[in-house]
């Protein structure tokens, strides 16, 4: 009795609010706990090098072992005396994405950064992670906007603690700013087109847009105060988000419908403002993009499929991805793509009886707001798949869609308000501890610390010759040892699996290194082996390659998070008897 009484005062005392707060104060406290405690993946160490304006100076490494310190320098801001130079390494950072796949800005905004604050993991990080925070106070504004405090209270929860948002909160690309400019904009949106009053009349009266005041002009509504400062948020935020990633067209394509949906008299105006964020993107558009496009082809190659996609592929796209997006996070690059399958399908139907039941309880235009910013979007995207023979809805885990998850998540925050009930908290509060525990065993039991471990077994003995060789000559693997690895005493000498063995054998000959660091990638990337018999060929070449001089004294199997992170390092001593 007395343990029955106790649990019903702690239920009757629970403050929903705080722990909402609690919740969003988590949120920033594994953001902050988690700046470095994981190396920068392939993809971030790129964004490394193509901020800094160094892009033009890396060079694939050559037929010669290459000092490991050459390397190290493009991670720095070039020498500059005086302010034309700056000018002139900033131009070299835009000329260097001509070989980029994605517009200028992230990287822009990167530079400036680091500027002021560095290049290592901790501050390059911090950017993104003060923008994620951003997004976050933002989206609490939305739900405020739309469904009062409680509604922005629980929106904001589900954000700062979702595993995929979190991720990228952490993750030195563009795709956190990505889902800071959807979210600014569909709150300009929501702002410009809501009614004066509370609660827009929908339903049994036709919707007809926001009406101007009582002898307000079209001009004099737009060029108030508080239409001013919301249009400049709107036009800026659908200009930068173009410039952060070219597939927030989708996003753009969205707010196009929400606006004539919603404020179909000032169709025109709403038009002009999104026609002027287009027009930010424009010059790099008729300048960067073209060029990308005769560079790049290969993306293109890498997502479309030449014998055709079934519908049953374009399906577990989307079913992956809104399980990622929604549930997994990160995790999803660790488990069988089956995984985030199922549960995308069950976010599905999920989503599904969201939408039902809402509809049910008449709440129209909260239910056509969310469908328009989280699901018309995804079905823009699976269009355009289906008619293109691509996939590229689910392509990174989703990553390129991440602008869809605040409107999935204002979807199921809506219904919790408006439908939930009695079972509102202990569904929020069942979710959001289901998201902290995911977080926290994402970032407790997956290594993130490969190359750190090579470079403690170089700083054993510094003062050795080392050459560490790579069966790879992808830049993503050269950058992440060039960047983690000691430079001191440590050369390079990279070549592609099939040649490495053959290549390898007259630099052991010649040259002396007191030590050899095999390391070993099990996904090349560009030289990938197309079987595991040709796998197996290209290591027994490299083994034999290794003269007998060499004793292999140490072997360590690296792994992160993705396949793309799987290494051997196979560490040889030139034994003293032959030197």
């Amino acid at each position: 009795m007395f343990e029955i009484s106790l649990m019903s005062k702690l239920v009757k005392n629970f403050n929903f609010q705080l722990f909402l707060i609690a919740a969003i104060a988590n949120g920033v406290i594994l953001r902050i706990i988690n700046l470095g405690s994981r190396e920068f993946w392939y993809d971030e160490i790129l964004s490394v090098l193509l901020s800094t304006g160094q892009r033009r100076s890396y060079s694939n490494p050559g037929i010669e072992p290459v000092p490991l310190s050459q390397y190290s320098t493009v991670f720095q801001l070039p020498p500059e005396s005086y302010p034309g130079e700056i000018v002139g390494t900033v131009a070299n950072l835009l000329r260097g994405l001509a070989r980029d796949v994605h517009p200028p800005f992230s990287y822009l905004g990167n530079h400036f950064w680091m500027r002021g604050f560095g290049n290592s993991e901790v501050s390059l990080r911090g950017l993104i992670v003060i923008l994620s925070l951003i997004g976050i106070y933002c989206i609490y504004g939305l739900g405020k906007s739309l469904l009062g405090a409680r509604g922005g209270l629980i929106l904001a929860a589900l954000l700062a603690l979702n595993p995929f948002y979190l991720s990228h909160s952490l993750n030195l690309r563009m795709y956190c700013p990505l889902v800071l400019w959807a979210i600014l904009s569909a709150w300009a949106a929501v702002k410009l087109t809501k009614s004066k009053q509370d609660k827009p009349i929908i339903g049994g009266v036709p919707w007809t847009g926001r009406q101007p005041d009582k002898g307000e002009s079209f001009v004099a509504s737009f060029l108030n105060t508080r239409s001013l400062i919301w249009s400049a948020i709107l036009i800026l935020s659908v200009g930068l988000g173009f410039l952060t990633q070219y597939l927030f067209a989708y996003w753009v394509m969205t707010l196009s419908i929400f606006v004539v949906v919603f404020d179909p008299k000032r169709w025109w105006l709403n038009g002009l403002r999104l026609g002027m964020g287009v027009a930010i993107f424009l010059p790099w558009f008729f300048w960067g993009t073209m060029q990308q496009r005769n560079n790049r082809p290969d993306v293109f190659r890498q997502i479309s499929q030449a014998g055709g996609v079934s519908w049953l592929e374009h399906l577990q796209d989307v079913t992956k991805t809104l399980g990622t997006h929604l549930i997994l996070g990160e995790w999803a690059t660790s488990l069988p793509v089956i995984v985030p399958t199922i549960l995308g399908a069950i976010a599905i139907a999920l989503l599904l009886f969201f939408t039902i039941t809402l509809w049910q309880k008449q709440e129209f235009y909260l239910l056509a707001t969310a469908l328009v910013l989280g699901i018309v979007p995804l079905i823009l995207a699976l269009i355009v798949d289906v008619l293109g023979n691509k996939l590229t809805v689910g392509f990174g885990w989703g990553r390129s869609l991440i602008f869809i998850l605040p409107g999935c998540l204002l979807l199921i925050t809506i219904w919790l308000i408006k439908v939930a009930g009695k079972w509102q908290q202990p569904i929020v509060v069942s979710l959001l501890v289901i998201y902290l525990c995911l977080n926290i065993s994402d970032y407790s039991l997956r290594s993130r610390q490969m190359f750190h471990q090579v470079a403690d077994t170089i700083k054993q003995q510094p003062e050795m010759s080392t050459l560490v060789a790579l069966n790879s000559k992808a830049w993503g693997h050269v950058l992440r040892v060039a960047y983690y690895l000691p430079t001191d005493n440590v050369s390079l000498f990279a070549d592609t699996p099939s040649r490495l063995g053959k290549s390898l054998a007259p630099v052991l000959r010649d040259r002396n290194y007191s030590r050899l660091i095999w390391l070993q990638s099990d996904d090349p990337v560009w030289s990938r082996p197309k079987t595991e018999t040709d796998k197996l060929e290209y290591k027994e070449n490299i083994k034999a390659a290794i003269p007998p001089e060499y004793q292999l004294i140490q072997t360590q199997e690296l792994s992160g998070t993705m396949a793309i992170d799987k290494f051997t390092a196979r560490t040889y001593i030139l034994r003293p008897s032959s030197s």
